[in-house]
Order: C-alpha cells, then sequence, then structure tokens
C-alpha cells in the first residue's frame, strides 16, 4: 500500500512542496513515480518521514538529519531511542499542566496559592542538594548563574543538544554496543564536551574532573530521574560504562 504526495502532506501537516524537496537532497525519496507523475510512498518512507518529523522537533537541521538517519539504520531501534526523549518531555509537560490547572483552580476558588505547587515542573534548580552535596554550593552556584544568564532561545536550544545526545546513548544501547566501541567513545566524548560547556563542573573550563565524569555515570544508574533520560537504568548502565572507558583513557 502507498499513498499519494498530496496524501502524505495533509496528515503530516506539511506540504507537498516540502516533501518534493525532501527528495531533492536525498532526505525522503518517493517510493515510486506514477505514469502521472505524482509521487507515491509506501509505509517504509511513512516511518523515514515521521522520524524526520521528530528529529526536526528537536531543532536539527536537515544536513544534521541526515546525518543521524545515515547513522541509525534500524528504523524500530531508532524509533525507540524517540520514544524515550518523547516520553521524558510529556513527564515534564504534565507536570507543567498539572502545576497550571491548579493555579487556575485555586484562583478561581479564592484559595492561597502554594508556591510548591505553582512552579512545580518549572524549577530548573531540582538537583540542587544533589549537586551542593556533591560538589558543593560554588560549583551549584556557578552553574545556576550561567543558567540564568541565558535567553530563552539559548536555554531552548541547551535543551534540545541534551535531548539529542541522550537519545542517540539510547539507541546505541538498543543496539547493544559495547562500551568501548568506536560509536560508543564518541558519545562519551561528545559527553565530556557537553559537561565541559557548563560552568560550574569540576575542571571548568578544561573539562570535567575524572571523578566527577565517573561519578556522574554512576549517579546516572543509581538515580531514575537521570536513567530516564537514556531509556532507563539498562541505558543509563551503557551510559556509565561508556564514560568510564573513556576515562580510563583519556582522563
Amino acid at each position: 500500500m502507498d499513498w499519494s504526495i498530496n496524501d502524505i502532506a495533509r496528515l503530516a501537516g506539511t506540504t507537498s512542496r516540502t516533501l518534493r524537496h525532501y527528495g531533492a537532497i536525498g532526505l525522503l525519496d518517493p517510493t515510486r513515480i506514477g505514469s502521472n507523475g505524482y509521487r507515491y510512498y509506501d509505509e517504509g518512507a511513512l516511518v523515514r518521514l515521521q522520524r524526520i518529523l521528530l528529529l526536526r522537533e528537536l531543532g536539527l537541521g536537515l544536513p544534521a538529519i541526515a546525518e543521524v538517519l545515515d547513522g541509525q539504520r534500524d528504523d524500530v531501534r531508532a524509533l525507540v531511542g524517540h520514544l524515550h526523549w518523547l516520553e521524558a518531555e510529556k513527564r515534564r509537560l504534565d507536570t507543567q499542566i498539572a502545576s497550571v490547572k491548579t493555579t487556575i483552580t485555586k484562583i478561581q476558588g479564592g484559595e492561597g496559592l502554594m508556591a510548591e505547587e505553582s512552579l512545580n515542573g518549572f524549577d530548573h534548580t531540582q538537583y540542587k542538594e544533589e549537586v551542593v552535596a556533591r560538589w558543593g554550593e560554588q560549583a551549584y552556584a556557578n552553574s545556576d548563574a550561567w543558567w540564568r544568564s541565558m535567553s530563552a532561545e539559548e536555554k531552548k536550544s541547551w535543551s534540545r543538544s541534551q535531548l539529542q545526545l541522550g537519545t542517540e546513548w539510547a539507541d546505541a544501547a538498543a543496539r547493544a554496543l559495547p562500551a568501548d566501541s568506536d560509536d560508543a567513545q564518541q558519545l562519551a566524548r561528545r559527553q565530556f564536551e557537553w559537561l565541559a560547556g557548563i560552568p560550574g563542573t569540576p575542571g571548568y573550563p578544561n573539562g570535567p574532573t575524572r571523578e566527577y565524569f565517573v561519578g556522574l555515570g554512576e549517579m546516572y544508574v543509581a538515580d531514575e530521574r537521570f536513567a530516564a533520560n537514556y531509556g532507563g537504568v539498562e541505558g543509563a548502565t551503557f551510559v556509565r560504562d561508556a564514560m568510564r572507558v573513556y576515562a580510563d583513557r583519556h582522563l
């Protein structure tokens, strides 16, 4: 079974012009072209388009999307990775929705507001206690000041890069890659570089210290809130092991 370009454009909320552009740059080729010149797409093309749209939601440009798709040939495993970050984003949005509903209900009912209820889901300082306990007040103060100094767009861009990296980690874990494989170690290097850009990270600006880098990997596994970013405990365990290998080799 296949669908015409107009059907796909309508269902995806895009335009036939956009789909033709995807074809022109090799991102989404039509399955066949009919005698009438119309482009048709089968189920495989639909899956690829779904992945393209998900990666667009992450804020990736078309060249970056092409690289991701070329590096993740297994559609099911890639979609599992996408699903993990979608579920994490859903949890965050559900929390914010519940918070806003509570605020509306209390205002309408003339009740007093509790700060914890009104701001639940919006607090970027939710890990303050862990940071202070492990790495001190100054580390938290520096990272907090850095976060507050960013514009809304900069925060959004940073969060997208975090989600993208988490998705790629989850995909690599689903493929059961060895922690010391080249692909896993490239991800570990990117994790190191991502952390190196955060003021307050022990070792900043030269990059995380070995103790911090290895300890953070352990925390990903021990705390389900962090593990959820990597597809659960199994994914977080893979991240931890790859980070330890990276630390043994480079830190």
